[in-house]
């Protein structure tokens, strides 16, 4: 199991939101490619990081601050926020983003998800959001009709590298990640999947790392990291010995 950091981007700082609410966004880095430093410094082996502004905007609204972060880490970046079309989704790449992240788009245009992957094996992740078990969109402002089983399951056959589910309702408030409904979409589909929304302790840590959790393939936490409830090394010593090396 991979722990990925999260840098969330709003006006070129590293906040973090509660339940999506941009109204709700406490800056912790004014720098966020420092921030993406300390996160390697501490022993993480990914990042995962939002243009928050892009995922209302639908086109991306913090490329200088992403740049940035790939000029100062040696670490590979998945990337998510206002991906929807090739163009865009071939310029991250071409710039080194190691995983790039399509969410509104694959509710939207799931030809688009399936053309990315062919073209980019490896390269593309799906971000599934979900308000009371239906898929949000549109930077969270808007929920579909469709499940987050459903979802998943329309790119089984994609070549899709990963699925990033994130329960809406814990994303922010530290309350712990939704390791049931986690759970349930990883039991859906044979797409590996990343858990994210409401990591609050090393004790969630421990949780996924127990065996009814193998199939979740990582994890995403912020607000915990940033606020001092999880040591970094703490929680990655204890990745490494429970054996779960993974996405």
């Amino acid at each position: 199991m991979i722990l990925y950091p999260a840098i969330d981007l709003k006006e070129g700082r590293c906040v973090r939101l509660v339940q999506g609410d941009m109204a709700q966004a406490k800056v912790f880095n004014d720098d966020p490619a420092a921030q993406a430093e300390a996160f390697q410094q501490q022993g993480f082996s990914w990042l995962h990081v939002v243009d928050l502004d892009g995922a209302f905007a639908g086109e991306p609204r913090n490329a200088a601050a992403v740049d940035a972060i790939l000029a100062r880490v040696g670490i590979p970046v998945q990337l998510g926020g206002g991906i929807r079309d090739m163009k865009t989704l071939d310029a991250w790449i071409a710039k080194g983003i190691a995983r790039v992240i399509i969410g509104t788009a694959a509710v939207r245009d799931p030809a688009f998800v399936r053309e990315a992957a062919r073209l980019h094996p490896g390269k593309i992740a799906v971000g599934i959001d979900a308000k009371d078990g239906r898929v949000a969109v549109e930077g969270w402002a808007q929920t579909s009709s469709m499940t987050a089983e459903e979802l998943g399951q329309r790119f089984e056959d994609a070549g899709v590298a990963a699925i990033i589910y994130t329960d809406i309702a814990r994303d922010g408030i530290l309350k712990g990640l939704n390791v049931e409904m986690t759970l349930a979409l990883a039991q859906a589909v044979r797409i590996p999947v990343i858990a994210s929304g409401g990591l609050a302790s090393i004790e969630d840590v421990h949780r996924l790392l127990q065996p009814d959790c193998a199939l979740i393939a990582g994890a995403i936490t912020g607000r915990a990291l940033y606020d001092g409830r999880i040591d970094p090394r703490a929680a990655l010593k204890a990745i490494a010995e429970a054996g779960r090396a993974g996405l």
